[in-house]
């Protein structure tokens, strides 16, 4: 604490107090450390997890090199089986937690598991289809670069619906969302492929 004040150019007690409320809010944790077990304690302050997300990180950009080393490397066959693996662990997840739910319920409730990481998802009516429309995505700066990492979210969804799912707006195009259209009425069946990779964006929500 004194080293701090010092630094600072400020008193013990104005940083003591600024520590307090850093440790209260979770961005630091106190740690109490013996000198060879003389004296008063040493007390140091360390980040928290929490705390080291205030400072600015690159986790996206590498994220961005980590595939496109692996796809200069192995080839986008490595990546797409990546994905693919992704799907399969999600359903496997997922799955179970579905059994014996009527198609409806299911989509809600993938939207709530979805509304975790995105707190502003939506399930809205359009005609005869529902929509799945995410406005936060928690991967943007990624997939706006890398959009083939949307096709995991297309992927799953077809998979445990049972029936045709398109994202019809974009966040890659600037719509502001992503608008994934769940199309009840086109089953899909067991040959359909595990990773089901994007067609080209369109740019607008189907108007049925």
């Amino acid at each position: 604490m004194s080293e701090l004040a010092s630094l600072l150019e400020t008193s013990g007690e104005a940083v003591r107090q600024h520590l307090l409320h850093l440790e209260r809010d979770g961005w630091i944790v106190r740690i109490s450390e013996k000198q060879n077990g003389i004296g008063r304690p040493h007390i140091r302050y360390r980040l928290t997890s929490a705390g080291e997300h205030l400072f600015d990180k690159n986790y996206d950009h590498l994220t961005i090199e980590v595939l496109d080393t692996m796809v200069k490397h192995l080839g986008m066959s490595a990546l797409k089986n990546v994905l693919a693996a992704m799907v399969e662990e999600r359903v496997r997840e997922w799955e179970p937690k579905l059994l014996g739910l009527s198609t409806n319920e299911r989509i809600k409730l993938l939207k709530d598991f979805y509304a975790k990481d995105d707190s502003y998802m939506e399930l809205v009516k359009k005609g005869k289809d529902d929509y799945l429309i995410e406005r936060n995505c928690p991967f943007h700066n990624v997939a706006l670069e890398r959009p083939i990492l949307c096709s995991v979210t297309v992927s799953v969804l077809t998979r445990l619906l049972g029936c045709k799912v398109q994202r019809e707006q974009r966040l890659q195009n600037g719509d502001g969302c992503c608008a994934f259209r769940i199309q009840l009425n086109e089953q899909v069946n067991h040959t359909t492929p595990c990773l089901i990779i994007e067609d080209e964006p369109s740019n607008t929500m189907s108007k049925e």
